[in-house]
């Protein structure tokens, strides 16, 4: 089987890749469409560093990573499928349905997310295994390629939910990669009626724009809160010293939202937060019905994804799509067709 794996922090292609074989209560699936993700992007150069980080956080919560770097790794989160076979005593969507998923295969007791794995098969490769009780049929004719783009949209929509913002106030959206865009699609479906977006590159706020904001700001050009006085910021960046720069400027009782996933040590006065009384929500990924509810919005067209999409690349050329998406003014979302 073909597959494009992560390789000594290289994306390599590979045509021997064992065929998955699904076990009770799984379905093998070939793969139709996957997205490349920001954070696969930065594993591929950073996994060392990924991995001890999580290894660090699973002593306080149990577990671990257990992901050997000196082997092949599979990755690939954003998918949609077609259902092939069902496993043993399974129960599932005809053959030939088409299908999407929380990331995350059940193998009896035993749960793993499909995020990086030295065994089990994500959505770069022709076929892959999933969890039948968590298979969502696309509805509506949905194009394949559209529904892969249901779980960034789902991390969007969970940082909107969290932050409880109302139609009626202004949310700041301080980076316009992905999952700033995700946050923007989702406060344009909630029918926040001021959306406003910052980041350097002139093609993200162009894209920005496409999704549902209402006003663009170039941040080399001044800060945002020159003259925007957001309720809600989301902070989507994910470098040290945007945390603090924006309980800096922001008002009295502004709630921050932090989705932006930072590597690094990042340095804040808490000061300025406690003297503006400033709420700070960190978040990650999503629920299941939040994942369904992206899906259903996809679906109707309450969120048009068509814009986010701007290259597909075959499982020869993920390599070449990794490296092409480190150039913002050239793509926002690469997808992987098997």
């Amino acid at each position: 089987m073909r597959a494009a794996v992560l390789r000594e922090g290289r994306m390599v292609y590979r045509d021997d890749v064992p065929d998955p074989i699904p076990g009770p209560g799984q379905v093998l699936v070939g793969v139709r469409s996957c997205g490349i993700c920001g954070s696969d992007l930065h594993f591929a150069r950073h996994g060392a560093e990924v991995l001890s980080l999580s290894d660090e956080m699973a002593d306080s919560l149990g577990g671990g990573t257990n992901v050997d770097l000196s082997h092949d790794v599979f990755m690939g989160h954003e998918f949609s499928a077609e259902v092939l076979e069902a496993g043993p005593d399974t129960e599932t969507h005809p053959p030939g349905t088409l299908v999407t998923s929380i990331p995350v295969l059940i193998s009896g007791k035993h749960v793993e997310p499909i995020v990086y794995s030295n065994n089990t098969l994500g959505g770069y490769a022709e076929r892959m295994l999933l969890s039948a009780p968590l298979l969502l049929r696309i509805p509506n004719g949905l194009d394949h390629r559209h529904a892969a783009l249901t779980e960034p949209m789902a991390v969007g929509l969970h940082a909107v939910n969290k932050s409880g913002v109302q139609p009626g106030e202004t949310a700041l959206v301080v980076g316009c990669g992905p999952i700033g865009i995700a946050v923007i699609a989702a406060l344009r479906a909630r029918g926040v009626e001021s959306i406003v977006a910052a980041d350097f590159s002139p093609k993200r706020r162009e894209l920005a724009a496409a999704m549902g904001a209402h006003q663009t700001v170039d941040p080399a050009q001044g800060s945002p809160f020159d003259t925007v006085t957001p309720a809600v910021v989301f902070e989507a960046v994910g470098v040290p010293g945007i945390i603090d720069d924006v309980m800096r400027r922001a008002r009295h009782g502004t709630r921050l939202v932090v989705v932006g996933v930072c590597m690094q040590p990042d340095t804040v006065h808490p000061f300025f937060a406690i003297a503006k009384e400033i709420n700070v929500q960190f978040v990650l990924a999503y629920e299941a019905q939040e994942f369904a509810d992206s899906l259903h919005a996809i679906a109707e067209g309450d969120i048009d994804v068509t814009p986010v999409i701007t290259g597909d690349v075959g499982l020869e050329d993920v390599g070449t799509a990794f490296d092409a998406l480190a150039d913002p003014e050239r793509h926002c979302k690469i997808l992987v067709t098997p």
